[in-house]
């Protein structure tokens, strides 16, 4: 055998090595969330593409837990924010604080719940657009910068905003701009009957299960930067292309279509949705599938289209079966 066919052999062995633990994070995960398998995989998938994403859903569906699962089996830190009107930028930052030592005064730096590698800020709309500044300039420089002083964040670092799609009054939508700087938008589904009684029953008849460490940080760090060697052919970059732009001219349901950063969100994402499934190459599947949390955010239908009800999924829909 020629030693660039065994090469091939080696990094398809390598891949599918990396799909089988995968399949045991979502085993770990499983042991305590109850279907939700979509959600879960565009979670790590975001995590692995060192984005961010929104969460849309109605109280009670698990999103704490999931994510707080997801830091358990990953030996990350895990902090939680809750968003609420009079939520301070010092309260998520952290601030400085009098320290007196060997009768000096000083300042001294006082963390705030940012200072994590997942962070869940729950309720986002509720936090005044101030808040919500200090929260974004975190996701998008990887640091926070207080007074005349910055501080990195540990890498990884992972956001979770969710945003409860009832009970509007007294919230702060995020605007465009904002809602851009999220690589996915996730919207969580109430559980199937069957899953609602496997949930029933897990949670009350026995204690709350325990998931074991699968993978470490400097492992998961590593898997980000493996996410993006994944191969994807010039024919399916120039599919995922196509699909953006058809967003910004596509008159009759949009309005407003996607920026670039669709585009790099959507390769970066069908290229990691490739490495948990085992693949080295990217596939239509992966693209189609992506294309949903990518672009749902991204898009602004046209007061005709809302108006008829069309939803922003059926667009994407329509967009993925005219693009092939």
């Amino acid at each position: 055998m020629c030693p660039t066919a065994s090469n091939k052999n080696n990094l398809t062995q390598t891949y599918q090595n990396i799909g089988e633990t995968f399949q045991n994070i979502f085993d770990e995960i499983g042991k305590v969330i109850v279907g939700q398998k979509n959600t879960v995989e565009q979670i790590i998938i975001a995590i692995l593409c060192d984005g961010h994403a929104l969460v849309e859903s109605n109280p009670g569906l698990g999103k704490t837990l999931t994510i707080s699962t997801i830091a358990k089996i990953t030996e990350l830190d895990f902090s939680r924010i809750q968003c609420t009107p009079d939520l301070m930028p010092a309260d998520i930052t952290g601030t400085h604080i009098i320290e007196e030592s060997d009768g000096k005064k000083m300042f001294k730096f006082e963390q705030g719940p940012v200072f994590a590698n997942i962070v869940l800020a729950d309720e986002v709309n509720r936090a005044s657009p101030k808040t919500q500044s200090a929260l974004l300039e975190s996701m998008q420089e990887k640091q926070v910068t207080v007074g005349n002083d910055t501080y990195k964040l540990d890498r990884p670092f992972f956001v979770l905003a969710t945003q409860n799609p009832i009970e509007m009054e007294g919230t702060y939508p995020l605007p465009e701009a904002q809602l851009d700087r999220f690589m996915f938008k996730i919207l969580v589904d109430y559980p199937t009957f069957d899953d609602e009684l496997n949930i029933v029953n897990r949670y009350t008849t026995a204690e709350t299960p325990q998931v074991n460490r699968i993978i470490d940080k400097n492992t998961l760090l590593e898997l980000q930067k493996l996410s993006r060697e994944v191969p994807i052919s010039e024919e399916l970059k120039t599919r995922v292309i196509k699909i953006v732009m058809t967003t910004r001219q596509w008159g009759e349901h949009i309005e407003y279509g996607a920026s670039p950063r669709a585009s790099i969100g959507l390769i970066l994402a069908s290229k990691a949705r490739a490495l948990i499934h085992g693949r080295n190459y990217v596939s239509h599947e992966d693209i189609e599938t992506m294309a949903y949390p990518i672009l749902r955010h991204r898009i602004i239908l046209t007061f005709e289209s809302e108006r008829r009800g069309v939803s922003k999924d059926q667009v994407i829909k329509k967009i993925l079966e005219n693009v092939k």
